[in-house]
């Protein structure tokens, strides 16, 4: 099914094999996940030097540590002797060094080789060369963003520049404070579906009414089926009688002191390819990690982040974690389904997109040109 073939009302999606074909999703982990920025952890969460996390991108389990200096820095979570994995589990802390559990080379915080059996007699081993494969590492809203090409590509460009796409510009986001949040509650979500199924979704809001009833009430532009939230710089607006972005339209929290009166009463969501997603509301913040780890299965790390006097005072935040909670659980639930549907022989051509999702094209455009796919 082409363009060409349908009424102009409908545009084409993406056929169902590049939802379930393991070659279209090792082309995305290779020339996506492994080429852009891609925001792996929250900065916070390594406080201390020698704490350290493991994240999958794309194909590569990379470690990710607080070294003595203060700083964040990235590794291939290889060992440089014979390829075992350096660090088996996903967080934790370590006094000064990394150790190989195979033949206990030892690498510093920094990612230098310090120590191994032997290597007194082997002078002519370079430690730093023999270090670790160290990887790009830059912070922003709080979170470390990793980039495992050699040549990165401008931040500016890609990940700004979608923010920018969605609000007018960065500094609408940087008036959050997004960096000086604290975490409030942290969900993750093991989703049954493509990367590109939890996209789609979170872009449109032609299903809002049909399964989102809790934020049609909040939000009830979005019962129209518009997305409202990717019109350059709007902000679906709060209904009449609604005082906070809670689960029952009730009153919410005290405001994020930089958000302007134009921000005031609004939602914005923003969408930063290749897989955060991040939800503004002027009490709170709500930050999307997707890891996609096969083609029909996508790990969601959702972070809710609040003032950190409200997090410190043990303030009530079950109101607003669960309004967020129950669409996250709607919409993955909805991803599913699709996903389950996607090697069906009715779908083989794939589906269409009516005019309210005619902007799902555009994402569609984007990993077809960054994957090689057609």
């Amino acid at each position: 099914m082409t363009a060409i073939d349908l009424p102009q009302s409908l545009l084409p999606t993406l056929p169902g094999p590049h939802y379930t074909d393991p070659a279209v999703f090792a082309r995305e982990q290779e020339r996506i996940f492994e080429a852009g920025w891609f925001c792996a952890v929250r900065s916070a969460d390594l406080s201390s030097p020698g704490s350290f996390e493991t994240v999958q991108i794309g194909r590569e389990s990379v470690l990710i540590a607080r070294g003595r200096d203060g700083a964040l820095r990235a590794f291939l979570n290889v060992c440089r002797h014979r390829g075992a994995r350096l660090c088996t589990d996903e967080k934790g802390s370590v006094k000064r060094a990394f150790q190989c559990m195979y033949h206990a080379w030892t690498y510093g915080l920094d990612g230098k080789l310090v120590a191994a059996p032997n290597l007194t007699g082997m002078p002519d081993v370079d430690r730093v060369e023999y270090g670790l494969t160290r990887l790009h590492l830059r912070e922003w809203l709080g979170y470390a963003w990793v980039c495992l090409a050699e040549d990165p590509p401008s931040f500016a460009d890609t990940v700004l520049a979608d923010v920018s796409a969605r609000l007018g510009g960065p500094g609408e986001i940087e008036a959050y404070g997004i960096e000086n949040l604290a975490l409030g509650r942290r969900i993750e979500y093991d989703v049954r579906a493509n990367w590109k199924q939890i996209i789609e979704n979170f872009m449109e809001c032609y299903h809002c009414a049909t399964i989102h009833p809790e934020l049609t009430e909040v939000l009830p532009e979005f019962a129209d089926g518009y997305a409202a939230q990717y019109y350059v710089g709007h902000g679906a607006e709060f209904g009449s009688d609604v005082t906070g972005f809670t689960v029952d339209g009730g009153d919410g929290l005290p405001r994020l002191p930089g958000v302007g009166e134009h921000q005031d009463r609004r939602y914005y969501a923003i969408t930063i390819r290749p897989q955060v997603f991040v939800n503004l509301v002027p009490d709170h913040v709500i930050v999307h990690r997707m890891f996609p780890l096969a083609p029909d299965r996508t790990l969601v790390r959702c972070d809710w982040l609040y003032l950190p006097e409200v997090v410190a005072s043990g303030a009530d935040l079950d109101r607003s974690v669960e309004l967020f909670h129950r669409v996250n659980q709607q919409d993955f639930e909805a991803c599913e389904r699709c996903q389950q549907a996607m090697g069906s022989r009715a779908y083989a051509k794939g589906g269409v997109l009516v005019p309210s999702e005619h902007h799902i094209g555009e994402f569609h455009d984007w990993v077809r040109s960054k994957a090689g796919e057609s």
